[in-house]
């Protein structure tokens, strides 16, 4: 299904009018410490502005939605976790469900579930251990240069070999309470109506070394979609990186305020588990 059919569906759908963070200068390349940097310099640098723009209903284009095509699908899986806040639950019985997830939407011969983040501003607020606030900054996880590094990094006694043929790297993204999303829910955006020179590389630094991210600069061309209210059944899976260039191979994407959300809504809880899909050749 091809973007101008998309378009044209927008008319026909709901929306509501979200303000998002773009990295205000296109050509700085942002800088940012994950630990207390040298004295002088600035734990983080880059620009953002404010610009508001129609986030429209994905939930009612969810079968026209693909992931190679627009970066990103809305799937429904059920899961068996009892607690998310619990990391050895995770590990032991929701790896495996997310590992299953994507293989079965994406077709890959191998699946790696090797991260996860798990996202309360209460209980961030409260000093809970190991818990983020949403991410108001519109970023893709990965960059051309990120991607095959962060194989090498994971699996470096076979990473030359899986590096030969096609792998992508897939976030699994869902609300992880009972009731459904109002807070800061998560915007992605059609990969179809972003440039490539959208995306401006933002290294992050950590002891041990540097990772790499893109901020996103504005362009008026970008189509946002989110799930209104979503349900904990209701997963969304985002491209962040592709080796493969005929496919969408970034997904750009941003908490932001619902702006039909009551002031006093609960704190958005959520998980997102990092995984790389590795195809047969």
């Amino acid at each position: 299904m091809g973007n101008n059919n998309m378009s044209e569906s927008l008319d026909r759908i709901g929306h509501v009018d979200g303000v998002l963070n773009y990295l205000a200068d296109r050509n700085e390349k942002p800088v940012s410490y994950t630990y207390q940097p040298p004295p002088g310099v600035p734990p983080r640098t880059g620009n953002y502005v404010k610009h508001t723009m129609p986030i429209y209903d994905g939930r009612a284009l969810a079968d026209r939605i693909t992931l190679d095509r627009h970066g990103f699908a809305i799937v429904h899986q059920r899961s068996a976790v009892a607690n998310f806040y619990d990391d050895s639950e995770i590990r032991a019985i929701y790896y495996p469900e997310v590992e299953r997830l994507v293989k079965e939407s994406t077709g890959a011969a191998r699946v790696l579930v090797f991260d996860h983040n798990v996202r309360n501003r209460a209980k961030m607020k409260e000093g809970a251990k190991g818990i983020s606030e949403p991410v108001k900054v519109a970023h893709n996880d990965y960059t051309l240069k990120s991607g095959p590094q962060r194989v090498r990094d994971l699996l470096p006694g076979e990473a030359e070999a899986l590096l030969k043929n096609r792998y992508a790297f897939i976030n699994v993204w869902r609300p992880i309470s009972v009731e459904p999303v109002q807070e800061s829910p998560l915007a992605v955006c059609d990969a179809q109506s972003v440039a490539l020179e959208d995306f401006v590389p933002h290294v992050l630094k950590y002891r041990d070394r540097d990772g790499e991210v893109y901020s996103v600069a504005y362009n008026p061309n970008h189509k946002w979609y989110y799930i209104p209210h979503q349900r904990n059944d209701e997963v969304l899976l985002l491209k962040c990186y592709d080796s493969d260039g005929r496919a969408a191979r970034f997904t750009a994407h941003s908490a932001f305020a619902d702006p039909t959300s009551p002031p006093d809504a609960p704190s958005r809880e959520s998980i997102e588990a990092r995984t790389i899909a590795f195809f047969a050749p």
